[in-house]
């Protein structure tokens, strides 16, 4: 399989956008619109210059029989080359078998398009999304598993979760990121965000072997966000794991009924999340760690620090000497613990609040202190540690 581009349908960097993605996207991150060679045989989406590409490519389009739209619309408007079959589409639902041994069968989307799934001559399957559009429709009845999926990662990441929900993508799913847009700086940042979602992204003019595997990132299983306040900290934990389905969201700071402001604060991160996400209010987490579940999104380590601090007497100095620093220190061990032995996939937020001003009170200074040890015993047992300053994600471990 040939990517003769990998970008969106205006192609990367857009034509006269100034955006500062579309400033950096130079060279390898350079790409034209999406459009794949199957064997050299089956061509999916037809997009201008798509010849020369396959010629750079070291490809022909000279023994392509099948020509495959998935756009919404009927195609770009450009001159179909010469030699090559008119454009076409298969209506949902049905099933194409060519002279060459492929199989395609055209899948519905949520949105305008067709999907398509090609099985191969030697039984591979691969699974090819238009952009802006997920599978309709999915059952575990219906639903497939695919050997590759090349799908709109960054603007559906929910395709990819209903995917996996029904067992179409698996650990070993070759995921390549394609119809690649201005939306995420291209480079490092697009690599480090789809690698979080499994997935990755490929230069034009890549040839992948569908069903080799050995290049799909490992997703970290244990992940610790830092930031200061409104850093963007609990919007990078939530896209971490916006393409897996039924995450727990676990919310430590409960209802503090009355408190409007917090309320607001709650109904903000609910209206973010996806539907499919369950939350659980609760700060009791050694017991989540432990069981075996869909992911965990815990937001955050510092309100459970709090709620700890509380009950073990922390703000009163008598109480604090007297086994109340002892209490907190076996707590904290006892979560570290916890983090190490899970078998869940674990992103967790916290503050990072020892770069600013030291706190006026002796109160202040411990709680600030115990974060700092908190969040490092945390970050010790996590694969990844990420610092998140002015939206930006700075990688710290992994």
């Amino acid at each position: 399989m040939t990517l003769l581009g990998t970008g969106a349908p205006a192609g990367l960097p857009r034509p006269d956008c100034p955006c500062a993605a579309c400033a950096t996207a130079l060279g390898p991150d350079t790409r034209a619109a999406t459009a794949v060679l199957v064997d050299g045989e089956l061509l999916l989406d037809l997009t201008p210059g798509a010849a020369f590409a396959a010629a750079r490519a070291g490809h022909s389009l000279g023994g392509v029989r099948q020509v495959l739209l998935s756009h919404p619309h009927d195609g770009p408007a450009v001159e179909v080359p010469a030699g090559l079959p008119q454009p076409g589409r298969v209506p949902d639902g049905r099933e194409l078998a060519l002279l060459t041994g492929h199989r395609v069968r055209a899948v519905a989307m949520d949105a305008g398009g067709t999907g398509y799934a090609v099985t191969g001559r030697d039984g591979q399957r691969m699974l090819y999304l238009p952009p802006g559009g997920a599978p309709a429709g999915l059952t575990e009845a219906t639903a497939e598993s695919y050997d590759m999926v090349l799908a709109d990662v960054v603007g559906r990441p929910d395709a990819l979760a209903r995917l996996r929900a029904f067992g179409s993508v698996g650990p070993a799913t070759d995921v390549v990121a394609v119809h690649l847009d201005h939306d995420v700086p291209p480079g490092p940042e697009l690599r480090r965000r789809l690698a979080a979602a499994g997935a990755r992204a490929v230069a034009d003019g890549t040839t992948l072997a569908v069903g080799a595997y050995e290049d799909v990132p490992d997703v970290p299983r244990r992940t610790l966000v830092l930031g200061g306040a409104r850093s963007g900290k609990s919007v990078e934990a939530e896209r971490r794991l916006e393409t897996f389905p039924d995450v727990l969201y676990v919310a430590t700071g409960g209802t503090r009924g009355g408190d409007r402001e917090w309320a607001q604060r709650v109904a903000v991160h609910r209206e973010r999340r996806p539907g499919s996400w369950r939350t659980a209010e609760t700060t009791d987490l050694v017991p989540l760690l432990a069981e075996d579940g869909p992911p965990l999104l815990i937001d955050c380590l510092s309100l459970w620090l709090t709620d700890v601090m509380d009950s073990v007497g922390a703000w009163d100095d008598a109480e604090w000497a007297g086994g109340g620093e002892r209490s907190l220190r076996e707590r904290v061990r006892e979560l570290a613990d916890a983090v190490r032995r899970t078998r869940r996939t674990v992103v967790a937020v916290s503050n990072e609040v020892g770069s600013g001003i030291v706190p006026a009170t002796a109160s202040g200074r411990r709680y600030r202190d115990e974060l700092g040890r908190l969040n490092a015993a945390f970050g010790a047992e996590c694969e990844q540690v990420l610092l998140v300053v002015a939206g930006q994600a700075v990688v710290l471990r992994g």
